[in-house]
Formats: structure tokens, C-alpha cells, sequence
């Protein structure tokens, strides 16, 4: 393959049926290869920190990635059948410039996301340089970017390495950890509690939930014979075996170092091997791990933000130049944030990401209702990018059905700055993704199915097929 072929043209628009390729088990090494990664070890850590025992965390962190995972997986199916990246398809439910709403807060939690994992690989990048952490954390920046502006291919070759080499790298740390760890010890301290137990559900929900609005963008290259099932089956299987891998690791390590860990994530990590390279090849693993889900989270971004704009301006292609332009934009604000947290990870800021959460999990909800109940996997692709056409510029139903969902959840919510009146009585657990999913969902399916004259009888590639009243 040429070095130019390697370079992504396509952004928003459909991808053709001749550019079409691979098969559904990239999505496996792409999302095992994501997980496996320093970021969803503390997250297991936090399960145990928090006060739950082993064994219940371990289960209700698996709960929440099997029910999360089926979520993002489902808009993973999505991507071979529509040749679009996620969010776009997001105009059929809120019209071309109503989707704009849900896709700003999308874009800034990413932006957060980059930030925070840059801190975390910026060390880890900062160690094998010999260098100090701001340089760490702009020279990942820089890799970062440049890797996302490649684009599609590189990234799921990313991903094909980085789940090859993260899993042998966290099964030598696994069999480190376990000389530390009296497992049976552990076992044996197993003691049911429920709001520990429905943290450690809503801990890796959410981390699988967080991957809703961009798991498409990573699918759409699949020819469209690609089977719906197995694309969902091999991206759930590669997206939960990952964070479970991952997190159970850090349920061991919380149990073993508790918040020494968690002060020094990195450095306990790479304390589990011994020096010289096999501490240079954990750093570099570290580095890696980070790397293949920045990547993703910078090309979502992107993709968010022309998606964004070019609900007013009518975009539907974007230039090289401008692609890098959106993704260098995504690669300063992360880079900033980072250089400002790099030095106390801020429990407040994680906090503000989570909150964040809340306002796009009334979308996913809504997004795959309207794709797999009412408008049946059937959409008119090209009056996506028109605000005249059959879905128009703002479906305030949708948007309605988005705002009561937000509000829904905030009786629930379990943040430093923002507890909900109703969290006290479920003993302290954060339940709010569990309504954030189900009442926008029952609202919108009944509010949605009484009027469908939108809806096509199958699926529109091409203008070929005019819109009738």
C-alpha cells in the first residue's frame, strides 16, 4: 500500500461502497486495544478506594461494561450500514442544526478526555525521554495529532498493535501483582453492598457509555454486507474484554496499594517490573495505551466539530487543510488543559467529565431508538446535510425529549459539585445513567412513532429519490 493511501480523505461524508473494507473483527483488536490502557485501571481502583471488597467489584464492574458495551456496541452496528460517522447520523432525530446542541457538550468532553489522558502518557512519554512532564505531555500531544490526521487506517493499525502489546504487557504486570496480592485472602472478604456494588455498575457504564458518540466513526469503512450482529458482537466482546481486563487489574492494585496508587498511577505500574528495559518497555506500553485512545477521542472530536459547523454552512467534504486546522484546534484546548492539571489530576475536573456524561446519554438513548424502532435502520443520507429537506433544521420533539432527559437524571447524580435529593435514599449510588437512558427512551418512542412520514422506505444514498410530502 502506498504512503498516500494510508491518508484519510473522507470526514463526514458517506463513505462509497469501493472504499469499503476490512472486517468486523477490526473492531475487536480496535476496542480491546483502547481498554487496555492506564486510565480504565483507576477507574477499578476508584471501585475499591471508594469501599467496595474484591469480588463485588469485580462483578458489578463487569455488570456495567456488558450493559454499557451493549450500548456503544449498538451504534457500532450502525457504521457499516450508513457509511456515516456517529454523530451525523444524530440529524435525523434533532434536525440538520438541532444536533448541533448535543454535539457541543460531546466536543468539550472530549476535549477533557484529551486533556486528562495526556497527563497520565505525558509522564509515562516524559520518562522515556528523559525530559519533564510539560514536555512529555506536548510531545504526546504532537504524536497524538499527527496520528489522527492520518486517519482511519492508521488507527485501526494502531489498534491491531496496541492490543498485541498491551495484553502481553498486562499479563507479565498481572503475574507481578499477584505475588503481592494474598488472593484468597481477598476472596474471602467478599461483603455485599449495594450502593458500593451500584457504584462499580455506573463506573464502567459510563466508561463504556463515554464511547457512544464516536464508535461508528470507526466502523463506517466496513463494506455494507458487513453483518450488524457480528459488528456488534466483536465490538462489544473487544470494548468489555478490555476495560474489564484493565479494571479488575486496578481492583487488585486498590486492594494491594489503595491511594498510593492512585497518587502515583504511573509510577506504581511501572514499579510492579523491574528496572532498566523492562521499565522502559512499561513506560512505552503506557505511552501506547494512552496513545490509541487519545487518537480516537482527537478523531471523534474532529469529526464532532465539522459535523457541527457544517450544519450551517452546509459543508459536505473538508480539505486536508482543513482537517488539520479542526484537529490541531482539538490537539491546543486538550494540550492547555493538561499543562494547567498536570500537576493534581483534579478529583473536580474527572468530576466535570462525568457530569458531562449526563447530557449525552439521553442522546444515545434517543439516537438508537429512533435507528432501531421507529425509522427501522431506514434514513435519507443526502437530506441529512440539508436543513430544507425531510428532517429540517430543528426537531424540537427530539430536542424536548433531550432537555427532560438531562433533568431526569439530576436527582440521581452523584458529583463533588452537583448530589442529587435522591441519591441519599439509594445509600449514596449514582443511578443517573440507568434513567438517563430509559426516560428519554420511553418518551421518544412514544412521541416519535405517532408521526413517521420522515421515514423512507429504505435507505437513501443518493438523491436519486426525492423527498415527497
Amino acid at each position: 500500500m502506498a504512503a498516500e493511501d494510508l491518508v484519510e480523505r473522507r470526514s463526514i461524508d458517506v463513505v462509497p461502497d469501493g472504499e469499503r473494507h476490512g472486517t468486523a473483527f477490526s473492531q475487536f483488536t480496535l476496542w480491546l486495544g483502547a481498554n487496555l490502557q492506564i486510565t480504565a485501571v483507576v477507574t477499578g481502583a476508584l471501585a475499591v478506594v471508594s469501599g467496595g471488597d474484591v469480588v463485588w467489584s469485580v462483578v458489578g464492574l463487569l455488570l456495567g461494561n456488558v450493559l454499557g458495551g451493549a450500548v456503544m456496541a449498538l451504534h457500532s452496528a450502525q457504521g457499516p450500514k450508513l457509511g456515516l460517522p456517529q454523530m451525523i447520523q444524530s440529524r435525523a432525530q434533532f434536525g440538520v442544526k438541532g444536533a448541533v446542541v448535543p454535539l457541543l457538550l460531546v466536543i468539550l468532553m472530549y476535549v477533557g478526555f484529551f486533556a486528562s489522558g495526556s497527563v497520565l502518557a505525558g509522564q509515562a512519554t516524559a520518562r522515556l525521554m528523559h525530559t519533564d512532564d510539560s514536555t512529555g505531555i506536548v510531545v504526546f500531544a504532537v504524536v497524538t495529532a499527527v496520528t489522527a490526521a492520518v486517519g482511519y487506517r492508521v488507527i485501526h493499525l494502531l489498534g491491531r498493535v496496541a492490543s498485541v502489546v498491551c495484553a502481553l504487557a498486562f499479563v507479565y504486570l498481572g503475574i507481578r501483582l499477584l505475588d503481592r496480592v494474598d488472593l484468597s485472602a481477598l476472596l474471602a472478604d467478599a461483603h455485599f453492598d449495594l450502593p458500593m456494588f451500584l457504584l462499580a455498575v455506573s463506573l464502567s457504564a459510563s466508561w463504556q457509555l463515554a464511547f457512544g458518540p464516536y464508535v461508528a466513526d470507526y466502523s463506517r469503512y466496513l463494506p455494507r454486507t458487513t453483518s450488524g450482529r457480528s459488528t456488534f458482537w466483536w465490538t462489544l466482546s473487544g470494548s468489555a474484554v478490555g476495560s474489564q481486563w484493565s479494571m479488575t487489574f486496578g481492583v487488585l492494585v486498590a486492594a494491594t496499594a489503595g491511594e498510593a496508587f492512585l497518587t502515583n498511577q504511573v509510577g506504581y505500574v511501572v514499579g510492579l517490573g523491574d528496572a532498566g528495559l523492562i521499565a522502559s518497555f512499561l513506560y512505552f506500553v503506557i505511552a501506547l495505551g494512552k496513545l490509541t485512545i487519545n487518537v480516537l477521542n482527537t478523531y471523534g472530536g474532529f469529526m464532532s466539530m465539522v459535523t457541527s459547523i457544517s450544519g450551517f454552512r452546509g459543508l459536505r467534504t473538508l480539505s486536508p487543510r482543513g482537517r488539520a486546522v479542526y484537529i490541531g484546534l482539538i490537539m491546543v484546548a486538550g494540550t492547555a488543559l493538561a499543562l494547567l492539571g498536570k500537576d493534581s489530576f483534579l478529583t473536580s475536573f474527572k468530576d466535570f467529565l462525568l457530569f458531562l456524561l449526563t447530557f449525552f446519554t439521553p442522546w444515545s438513548a434517543i439516537n438508537l431508538v429512533d435507528y432501531y424502532l421507529i425509522s427501522r435502520e431506514r434514513y435519507d443520507i443526502p437530506a441529512l446535510f440539508d436543513p430544507g429537506a425531510r428532517y429540517g433544521a430543528w426537531r424540537w420533539d427530539a430536542l424536548t425529549v433531550y432537555g427532560i432527559g438531562i433533568l431526569a437524571q439530576l436527582p440521581f447524580l452523584v458529583t463533588h459539585f452537583c448530589t442529587g435529593p435522591l441519591v441519599d435514599p439509594l445509600g449514596g449510588a449514582d443511578v443517573s445513567w440507568i434513567v438517563g437512558l430509559v426516560v428519554p427512551a420511553v418518551l421518544y418512542w412514544l412521541l416519535a412513532r405517532r408521526d413517521t412520514r420522515h421515514i423512507p422506505e429504505k435507505t437513501l444514498y443518493t438523491l436519486a429519490s426525492p423527498y415527497e410530502n
